[in-house]
């Protein structure tokens, strides 16, 4: 009898097995079919609202553009007619015809105002360092003395970018007397554009690119910059097909990635706008509807599969053998959390003593240069006693005091000399406090003044009336100066005539510019890098532009380099300016 309940009951087990099995089948079936149709639906309908969105952007750009352009347009017609501009002009005195076109500048919004002598020589200009310019063979200078109107001009740079100038002929009694000239800052919308994830590209009536988002494309046609794509290889192709299965036939292909292209006139000159989007959010958007499609499915499988087989307990233990092990890797992972934050502070630590190396160093290499300072006085020092002797034994001690009042006078200078050294020596503040930079500078260079002597380099100062303060730290501000002066110091042995260009000024930050007329800079990417020095063995481990980096990073601001246009080195360091509303709050 057992063993014919045996046989029943497997009997019917079967039939159950194979339905159990038909409705897996079914339920696959059904499963592609609706992620089918759904992927489908889904991609026109997501893809549209793309292209819509993508479209009401591309209007926003070129309204901008074009607002931006309208209203720089009617600035040289205005300034044409300025009756200061027009006296300096037949006068020929311009001492007050930059600081003029300076208090115009912030109120049009321009990126900067020159004015032009009918010669085309620049004799004012809210970029001081370009006057005396000559503009007589440029476009934009002939253009204007030619026409009656204001004529535009976009002239490209030997950087890559372009330029955008307005410039309109100013008269005086029927007779030119010179050319305004305003330069338009378009370069602003690039900068907004790079935050965004289209790519965005302006071209001209001769379909050349003046403005983008990829540097690599200005100049060129928008055929030869989709062309300029790295090449793909089979892998990187088969992984774009499977990575778009949800977007449909892509307009062109950019760094790899499939993008739609949309195409605006700009009612300026036959400009057009183009804009490429990606279909990031179309697959992001449609494959999470087809996610939680395919999940469900995966749980209705998961019950049919559990019908199918008992060994739901094994599976049970496996994962709980996995929950297990993933417990034992996250406390693994929190101890080496907790390492990496002792190492962090250990080199937090670490960098503070060599930036006290770096200042130790250089006080030890201005320790002869003081010491022969030291020298002058103890020798004036030792003439004065022997003369003051010689006048209290002549029974004459008036003239006697005299030359102890110059003794004193003496004690005084090596006094400031060893201060000098000491409050360089000092380490850094813990709180910031405001900070004058025309003091500090002032204070770096006195520090500096034996090598300045030695060496004989000419110093260049350019420096505001007003004081320009910024909050931070005056003993690490000092630290980076020297560190300047020293580099461009040794950056000018090799030059006959070294010359050294402090400028300072003040605008959204202060900025701290120290020019030298060495010989350049060879690698920039590596120049902030530690231990990288370009000085023989054993004058310098490459430790202080890292550090006065680092220095500058924790004050709020930034230290960049560049090679000049006329040769040399140029450093600049930008810290927050400190004004009234700023001083409050801190």
């Amino acid at each position: 009898m057992a063993s014919d309940g045996t046989r029943t009951g497997l009997r019917r087990a079967g039939p159950f097995s194979g339905r159990a099995r038909i409705a897996l089948v079914l339920l696959l079936l059904a499963a592609v079919g609706t992620v089918w149709v759904t992927n489908w639906l889904l991609t026109d309908r997501f893809t549209d609202s793309v292209r819509n969105r993508a479209e009401l952007r591309l209007a926003l750009y070129s309204g901008n553009l074009i607002s931006e352009l309208r209203r720089n347009a009617i600035v040289p017609q205005l300034l044409a007619r300025d009756p200061a501009l027009i006296a300096a002009l037949n006068a020929q005195d311009y001492r007050q015809s930059s600081q003029r076109l300076i208090s115009f500048v912030d109120e049009i919004g321009a990126a900067s105002l020159m004015l032009l002598d009918r010669d085309g020589r620049t004799v004012a200009a809210t970029d001081r360092n370009r006057l005396a310019e000559s503009h007589r063979e440029e476009a934009y200078f002939v253009d204007a003395l030619r026409s009656n109107t204001t004529v535009f001009t976009a002239l490209p740079q030997e950087t890559g970018n372009f330029s955008f100038t307005y410039a309109r002929r100013m008269e005086s009694g029927g007779e030119t007397v010179g050319v305004i000239m305003v330069e338009v800052d378009l370069a602003k919308f690039e900068r907004a554009w790079a935050g965004i994830t289209d790519a965005v590209m302006v071209t001209n009536s001769e379909g050349l690119i003046i403005l983008a988002t990829e540097p690599r494309w200005r100049g060129l046609t928008p055929t030869d910059a989709l062309q300029r794509q790295p090449a793909d290889g089979a892998i990187e192709r088969a992984i774009r097909a499977t990575a778009d299965w949800t977007a449909q036939q892509a307009d062109a292909y950019l760094r790899g990635e499939a993008v739609m292209r949309i195409d605006g006139r700009i009612p300026f000159r036959g400009w057009t706008l183009v804009t490429f989007t990606t279909y990031a959010s179309v697959r992001e958007r449609v494959n999470a509807v087809l996610a939680l499609e395919i999940m469900g499915f995966a749980l209705l499988a998961a019950l049919v599969f559990y019908a199918l087989s008992r060994k739901t307990a094994i599976r049970m233990a496996l994962f709980q053998r996995d929950a297990t092990e993933l417990r034992a890797l996250n406390a693994r992972l929190s101890r080496e959390i907790a390492e990496r934050e002792r190492v962090q502070k250990n080199l937090a630590v670490a960098e503070q003593s060599l930036a006290q190396s770096s200042k130790l160093a250089a006080l030890g290499e201005m320790s002869a240069a003081v010491s022969h300072e030291l020298n002058q006085p103890l020798a004036a020092m030792k003439t004065y006693l022997a003369g003051a002797r010689l006048l209290l034994r002549r029974n004459r001690p008036d003239e006697a005091l005299s030359a102890f009042h110059r003794i004193d006078d003496l004690i005084e200078r090596m006094g400031a000399i060893t201060r000098q050294l000491k409050s360089f020596a000092r380490k850094g503040q813990e709180q910031l406090s405001p900070v004058d930079m025309g003091e500090a500078l002032a204070s770096s260079l006195a520090m500096m003044e034996p090598q300045l002597k030695s060496r004989r380099v000419k110093i260049t100062k350019i420096l505001p009336e007003a004081p320009v303060r910024v909050m931070g730290d005056r003993m690490r501000i000092e630290q980076v100066l020297v560190n300047l002066l020293r580099n461009a110091l040794d950056a000018t042995k090799s030059v006959d005539d070294p010359q050294v260009d402090i400028i300072l000024a003040a605008g959204e930050t202060a900025t701290l510019t120290v020019r030298d007329n060495g010989t350049g800079i060879e690698d920039l990417d590596a120049l902030f890098e530690p231990f990288y020095t370009t000085k023989q063995p054993g004058d310098g481990v490459g430790l202080g532009l890292a550090i006065s980096s680092g220095i500058v990073s924790e004050l709020g601001g930034r230290l960049t380099a560049r090679n000049g246009e006329d040769g040399g080195a140029v450093f600049e360091m930008q810290l927050p300016v400190l004004n009234e509303s700023t001083e409050a709050a801190e």
